[in-house]
């Protein structure tokens, strides 16, 4: 461990591997990843911790929750936080929006552009997310259990309903706001875990929705979404 880092008790359990550089505690979930395409996209140095949420539960550890005390994941130490002083993070719309700052990419500096970008990210904080991730439960987990579907299929109308407001906003667009941003590296992940996740592409009709699935593929094909990807993964067998 470290001594600027010292005073995070999350380092006692999983201590850093090389000083000087942002601690990650993550797991390759669709939030998780937006944590670590946005260090790749932005070639900051890191070192990543997996983060078990399984039956190890890891995230309710006490040193866990000493940086995060809402206990999920992704969240993060940057040792040259504000002011140069060490820094938790926790959020992951709070982690992209604090990097993109720091390194001034991916959200505009100031302006319209900076909050229309801000508004999309917030649309997958408080929409996305929630939405599709309660449609894989229900589709994909311990939900599909459930015999009465009526739960699932609230889930597959709002799930389809945020997915067509994304497909007219891409359209005469290559990225979300234009420029590639955030809002992007925050959403992408979620539509692709759709399909590749929780199979429910047939379930929502993902291929009406052409705009969308050109638009992953585009984001998908970048080099440091590639490597962010894989960021938290379980060990190979």
């Amino acid at each position: 461990m470290f001594d600027d880092l010292g005073g995070f008790p999350v380092t006692r359990r999983w201590p850093p591997k090389r000083a000087g550089v942002i601690q990650l505690y993550t797991l390759n979930t669709p939030n998780g990843v937006k944590a670590s395409i946005m260090l790749e996209e932005c070639g900051l140095d890191y070192d990543a911790h997996r983060i078990d949420i399984g039956e190890a539960a890891d995230q309710m550890t006490p040193e866990f929750l000493s940086l995060n005390p809402n206990n999920k994941i992704p969240a993060m130490i940057d040792p040259d936080g504000p002011d140069g002083a060490p820094m938790g993070l926790w959020e992951s719309g709070a982690i992209l929006i604090w990097l993109a700052d720091k390194t001034g990419r991916f959200l505009p500096a100031a302006g319209a552009a900076r909050y229309q970008t801000l508004q999309w990210l917030m649309f997958q904080m408080g929409g996305v997310g929630p939405m599709f991730g309660q449609l894989g439960f229900f589709h994909a987990y311990k939900g599909r259990e459930i015999e009465d579907k009526r739960p699932r299929d609230r889930y597959v109308a709002e799930s389809r309903r945020l997915l067509g407001v994304l497909d007219r906003q891409l359209d005469g667009r290559e990225w979300i706001t234009g420029d590639y941003s955030i809002a992007d590296i925050a959403i992408a992940p979620w539509v692709n875990t759709l399909a590749q996740g929780y199979k429910a592409g047939e379930l929502l009709g993902l291929d009406e929705f052409a705009r969308v699935g050109a638009w992953v593929e585009r984001f998908l094909a970048r080099p440091a979404v590639q490597r962010g990807m894989l960021v938290g993964a379980a060990p190979a067998a």
